[in-house]
């Protein structure tokens, strides 16, 4: 199957001993089942995608008719989360109703994890953008003010993409070359050194590392 990611759920994090005894800090991801809801092919659509959903319950109420329309013509049960892939491969012979699993992963392999960061509210240029602040001594007036933004006689204008206080965090990040310590097929869980974006419980998407790094880096 073509199909390369699968979506997912963040469960926590943990430690684990690797094989050569060092403590490693892993976040453990429940990924799948998934199954496939919709096929596009390039014929048809312009280009070769699978609508994966996530299973797992569903109140039949909190469903609407379109949607339920979708699902009775996949002949799959209501999703709650769903995300189109695209196939690189246009004779793949994924289709409706093919079911994605954790196993399609294996320890040792590289994979970027795509989720939401949390949310932090309003932050200053220090907190945000990591500014270095002005002295913090007797007699100063700068200290965690942002500083010159444009120049008056050059460019007499603000600097374009000129970082501003506002709202941090609670944006989609991809944490690239995450390596799959260990895979449970059983309880569809999947290990990954480090840290992934996002709280505990947060809906994520999983896939093969698109710019895998070099074996031994």
């Amino acid at each position: 199957m073509a199909v390369d990611g699968i979506i997912g759920i963040k469960l926590g994090m943990t430690q684990i001993f690797a094989e050569d005894g060092n403590l490693v800090g892993c976040t453990v991801l429940q990924a799948g089942p998934c199954v496939v809801v919709q096929r596009r092919t390039k014929e048809k659509d312009g280009y070769d995608a699978a609508q994966l959903g996530l299973v797992e319950f569903v109140k039949p109420q909190r469903v609407n008719k379109a949607m339920t329309g979708h699902f009775k013509k996949a002949n799959v049960a209501p999703l709650k989360v769903m995300k189109e892939i695209r196939i690189a491969e246009s004779k793949d012979e994924t289709k409706v109703g093919d079911r994605v699993l954790v196993e399609n992963f294996k320890a040792g392999e590289l994979v970027d994890v795509t989720g939401v960061s949390k949310g932090k509210g309003f932050a200053g240029g220090v907190k945000r953008w990591h500014y270095a602040g002005g002295d913090a001594t007797h007699g100063s007036m700068f200290h965690r003010a942002p500083g010159g933004i444009g120049g008056s006689s050059f460019p007499s204008r603000v600097w374009k993409n000129q970082h501003f206080p506002g709202h941090m965090g609670n944006a989609q990040v991809t944490a690239k070359n995450l390596k799959v310590i260990k895979v449970d097929t059983d309880e569809n869980l999947l290990l990954v050194r480090g840290s992934v974006p996002g709280p505990s419980g947060l809906y994520i998407f999983i896939r093969k590392a698109k710019k895998a790094k070099k074996a031994g880096k």
